[in-house]
């Protein structure tokens, strides 16, 4: 369940049904999907925009859908950029025709769904340029933002519109986003346990410190592990860590519980075919490296999270893409699921250890986005948000 938090921008599920009777919608979405081959490999972007996309269909008069696709420089045109990949499977998801308008002189068919070609291509959009902004909110009467995953840029297509638009709102996935990370942040229910990994304690550094205010204990690993470990003088022989951070771990860990393994697993090399051996975490020799937690651990560690209600994951606990090294990952990811907390998890690599584990679908929220969940957690507030409050604000 999400929490009944009080977001304060107009949302789309809160909008009387009329209100889009005879309008044109602008639905800003995150459909930057990984393309290889002109082939989707992941689609689960473009399936988290579907509630939106067919609720507005049946209601509007049309709907111009808008998205960017990697970062291509303005005017770009090579099909590594295109969005026709990704309308062609729209299309078939929405079941109708989603045809692709290549520039902004093209206009939505009368009760038709369109896909504007990658925003981004779009001398302006990372500029937030207002002639941009304002030709793109010409296309509608109504701007609905539903791309958590863009919503810390400041661009014309996530911002500008949002400003120039007789009425902005927030789609059903981006309502969803705000309410569970919301909730989990400003009330989460007591004990709360977060899970941060990751290879620098310092592009961690924010989250740690804004997780520690509000979590009973912060369970870490990769090379943020690491330097916990250095600040406990523990020997770490080739591991990575960033020995310049060892005073600000050491500072953390007397903020907020960062339980330290007892055993570790360490290899000579990191490679598919590099063998993992359990060692004790203080007998680690000069030439190894730790590169996941050891059974022992990862055990603790699991009733740990079973005794919390409110669990929070960002970043893997080893390397587990290799599966010598991803067993304290599977144990955690297992024990999450198996959890009646609330459970919430952002970013990349944590969403593809969750569905190498086969777990996804037992996580009660997974966030779509990766530097704006990164970003709400630190506290930051986020542009693309940011206008629609504002916008609310003033109604």
């Amino acid at each position: 369940m999400l929490w009944s938090y009080d977001i304060k921008v107009l949302t789309l599920s809160k909008l009387p049904q009329n209100f889009f009777r005879g309008k044109k919608v602008i639905v800003r979405c995150d459909l930057n999907v990984p393309i290889t081959d002109g082939v989707i490999t992941s689609e689960a972007r473009i399936i988290a925009s579907l509630p939106t996309l067919e609720l507005v269909a049946k209601l509007a008069s049309s709907v111009l859908v808008i998205s960017h696709l990697g970062r291509p420089k303005p005017g770009d045109l090579s099909a590594d950029f295109s969005l026709a990949p990704v309308a062609k499977r729209l299309g078939e998801l929405l079941g109708r025709d989603v045809p692709l308008l290549r520039n902004l002189d093209e206009s939505v068919e009368e009760t038709g769904i369109a896909l504007l070609e990658n925003v981004r291509l779009f001398s302006g959009e990372t500029d937030n340029a207002k002639e941009l902004a304002e030709r793109l909110s010409s296309k509608g009467d109504i701007f609905i933002m539903d791309a958590f995953g863009s919503a810390h840029r400041e661009h014309a297509s996530t911002f500008g519109v949002a400003e120039l638009s007789d009425t902005a709102c927030a789609g059903l996935l981006l309502e969803k986003e705000l309410l569970a990370i919301s909730g989990a942040m400003e009330s989460p229910q007591a004990p709360m346990v977060s899970i941060v990994g990751g290879s620098k304690t310092s592009t961690k550094l924010d989250v740690l410190n804004s997780l520690s205010q509000i979590s009973s204990r912060i369970l870490v690993g990769g090379g943020i592990l690491n330097t916990f470990l250095a600040a406990s003088d523990f020997k770490l022989g080739r591991s990575l860590y960033e020995p310049e951070l060892v005073d600000v771990a050491r500072a953390l860990s007397k903020t907020v519980d960062v339980p330290l393994p007892r055993d570790v697993i360490v290899s000579t090399e990191l490679s598919q075919q590099a063998k993992g051996v359990v060692k004790g975490v203080d007998e680690v020799d000069v030439n190894e490296m730790i590169l996941d937690i050891g059974p022992v651990t990862a055990r603790e560690w699991a009733k740990v999270v079973n005794e919390a209600k409110t669990i929070l994951w960002n970043g893997p606990i080893g390397v587990f893409e290799y599966d010598q090294f991803g067993e304290g990952t599977r144990v955690l990811a297992e024990a999450v699921a198996e959890s009646p907390a609330f459970s919430l998890a952002g970013g990349g690599d944590t969403i593809a250890a969750l569905e190498k584990y086969g777990v996804a679908s037992d996580i009660s929220y997974i966030s779509t986005g990766g530097g704006a969940f990164l970003e709400m957690i630190e506290g930051k507030k986020l542009p693309g948000v940011e206008i629609l409050e504002r916008r609310a604000a003033r109604m």
